[in-house]
């Protein structure tokens, strides 16, 4: 973990630079703080403010001091019971509330009087040392927000996304910290979208392997649909993370929500564009398995018929001695060719030279 620093400025004018306090990311461990709060804090014009280990003792501070504070706390799979105190605190809506312990939610914003609800889909790329038709390529969770006039409560749902890093990032600037909840929600939101642009270039590398595999002229070596179709499946499911986004940061970017500072609008709208990128590149994606899919069948297919063009020749081959012993084995006692001296000999050229001619004309035509 990183040791920020931060500057204190003193009554008298004098400033001293501290080491800044580290943020518990003991993840998923339990913090002290509660069974599920991993973090909980109290800032005051964009610096945190020491002490607090409760979210009443932190909420009852910031509402005691005038200037732009707000509370912070941070959940990790919350339960009922572990919720109920935190929603009644800070007067959360009660569809909210089971939205939030719950999960499973798709990506969404909600206004419940001053209070935002946002539900953002988090992702994480599974490494694998081969595709196969059961891997698992990206693996999702969610982290539910609500934000207030002085507060911020996430909730994160899954063994990623930890927003650790984040706060620390957070409050090595103040200054944009100073904004209130409306800054933290972009933080995140921007974090977010972000992995999303990491995950879709992750994928990229195997849609090329896939393509290369379909493609690729060896003997031996092809696409297998089961590899494809586990992709496009996978694909969907980083679709069904970001394509719901577009709308909510939409509304954070326009005026229609007053809690939103207005600088902070404008950082919304940045996330927004990246968030289109995203999406532009995964309906490419998707077009693109999509065509490697049918080139794919198509392959199957020609190979099939290639291997049926095969046994008909051979057939049709062996089809001329099957056709002479058969005659001569039906034991009719008047067959002058039984006679003969070089009858045996007639037979055996008839035959070789028969299957020699139809060998070569099924090799000229491509069959063999």
């Amino acid at each position: 973990m990183r040791n920020l620093r931060k500057a204190i400025q003193h009554p008298l004018g004098r400033t001293e630079t501290v080491p800044a306090r580290k943020v518990d990311l003991s993840h998923p461990a339990r913090s002290p703080l509660g069974t599920a709060v991993v973090n909980c804090a109290a800032y005051r014009n964009g610096v945190r403010q020491d002490g607090h280990r409760s979210p009443e003792d932190a909420l009852s501070y910031v509402r005691r001091r005038p200037g732009r504070g707000f509370v912070w706390i941070g959940l990790h799979e919350p339960d009922e019971e572990e919720f109920a105190g935190i929603a009644d605190l800070f007067g959360l809506h009660p569809l909210a509330v089971e939205d939030a312990i719950h999960a499973h939610q798709r990506p969404k914003l909600d206004r419940y009087d001053d209070t935002l609800f946002m539900v953002l889909k988090t992702v994480r790329y599974v490494e694998h040392a081969q595709l196969t038709a059961t891997s698992e390529v990206v693996e999702t969770g969610e982290i539910m927000i609500f934000t207030g006039r002085d507060f911020v409560v996430t909730v994160r749902h899954g063994g990623h996304g930890s927003l650790g890093p984040l706060r620390e990032q957070l409050e090595a600037n103040p200054a944009h910290l100073a904004k209130g909840p409306s800054a933290v929600l972009h933080a995140i939101a921007d974090h977010v979208v972000d992995h999303y642009l990491d995950v879709s270039e992750a994928v990229r590398d195997d849609i090329d392997e896939v393509e290369l595999a379909v493609f690729a002229d060896i003997p031996g070596r092809g696409g297998d649909p089961g590899q494809i179709y586990q992709l496009k499946r996978e694909l969907m499911e980083l679709k069904r993370a970001v394509a719901p986004l577009d709308r909510p940061l939409q509304q954070l970017s326009d005026n229609g929500l007053p809690m939103i500072d207005p600088d902070i609008r404008r950082y919304f709208r940045d996330v927004a564009d990246h968030l289109s990128r995203v999406s532009d590149q995964i309906s490419g994606f998707d077009s693109l398995i999509d065509s490697i899919l049918q080139a794919n069948l198509a392959q199957v297919t020609v190979a099939q018929n290639e291997d049926m063009r095969k046994i008909t020749a051979w057939a049709a081959i062996i089809a001329v001695p099957t056709m002479v012993c058969g005659v001569y084995g039906m034991n009719f006692e008047h067959m002058p060719e039984l006679g003969w001296t070089y009858g045996y000999a007639l037979v055996w050229a008839v035959i070789l030279v028969s299957c020699f001619l139809l060998h070569r004309g099924f090799r000229r035509n491509g069959w063999l």
